[in-house]
């Protein structure tokens, strides 16, 4: 009876020391979530600026300009994909969810396509069902590393220059809607098409007095391409950051009421065992009484 009295005792202490980590983890994925957010915030001001100098730049330049790399029919070799994961668990089905989300998506699209991961965790989903990665990018443990992670996403899909540019440029991350819900979202960065472009020349200017663009050669509209897509990849990675704190935040919601349930139960029945011990005592205490009595 001590021994499972015991056993209970160890099963209760250990329970309460995993109980704190939860708690612990929790509090690191509601900060994380915050920083995420207010980073995507922060950077709207800057999307909007860089897309107001596009719309200059394109109404100064030449009506049908556009970077010849970016222009769909001229466009040569394999598309490239990024899909933006976790490279660590306790993440409920974030995982699952873009990168099925992902395979189907690319299913549609014509040609080859060669697949980036951003996350041990999606890599490994992504092999399970049969898709192979040109490479894996590790992710950011904040938002400062960030931005060294969209530079690395330029240089290996090569859509940071003029010349090796991939075809096209998918992203499938999940995207943050209310409390712990995400939504796997699919972009297309590339190629830059007249419609993009019209629909920037058509952006009203917030002001009376139109900008004039100096220089409005192909560096300049090179630069605000740049730019362009740096937001748009900063921002994707941001939204995926912010919605695997969520489902780790939700994860460890769930993981701390089923250990206070169990710790609940174990102590109910360590108190039944204990009351149990303490009366079969008092029924040998009665008992030898009554023999000494008779």
């Amino acid at each position: 009876m001590s021994d499972t009295r015991a056993s209970l005792r160890h099963k209760i202490d250990s329970a309460g020391e995993l109980r704190s980590v939860v708690r612990t983890m929790k509090a690191v994925a509601s900060s994380s979530i915050v920083q995420y957010e207010r980073s995507v915030a922060a950077l709207a001001d800057y999307a909007r600026t860089v897309e107001l100098g596009l719309s200059a730049a394109f109404r100064q330049a030449d009506a049908g300009w556009l970077p010849a790399e970016s222009r769909g029919p001229q466009q040569s070799g394999a598309a490239a994909a990024i899909v933006f994961g976790s490279d660590q668990g306790l993440v409920g089905q974030f995982n699952d969810a873009i990168a099925d989300h992902a395979i189907h998506a690319l299913a549609g699209v014509a040609g080859p396509v060669k697949v980036w991961a951003v996350g041990e965790r999606v890599q490994a989903r992504l092999a399970d069902e049969g898709v192979t990665t040109s490479g894996l990018f590790d992710v950011p443990a904040s938002v400062q590393g960030i931005s060294a992670l969209v530079g690395q996403i330029l240089v290996a899909t090569g859509s940071g220059g003029a010349s090796g540019r991939a075809a096209a440029l998918y992203l499938f991350h999940n995207r943050p809607s209310s409390g712990a819900i995400y939504t796997p979202v699919t972009e297309r960065l590339l190629p830059l098409d007249a419609a993009w472009q019209r629909g920037l020349m058509q952006r009203q200017w917030p002001t009376h007095q139109l900008p004039e663009v100096l220089g409005v050669g192909t560096t300049t509209l090179q630069a605000l391409i740049g730019e362009f897509l740096f937001v748009c990849l900063f921002r994707a990675c941001a939204e995926s950051l912010a919605s695997e704190n969520a489902s780790r935040l939700a994860a460890m919601q769930r993981a701390e009421k089923n250990i206070d349930q169990l710790l609940d139960d174990m102590k109910t029945s360590s108190n039944r065992l204990r009351q149990s011990s303490i009366d079969e005592e008092l029924f040998d205490v009665v008992a030898g009484f009554e023999a000494l009595s008779q």
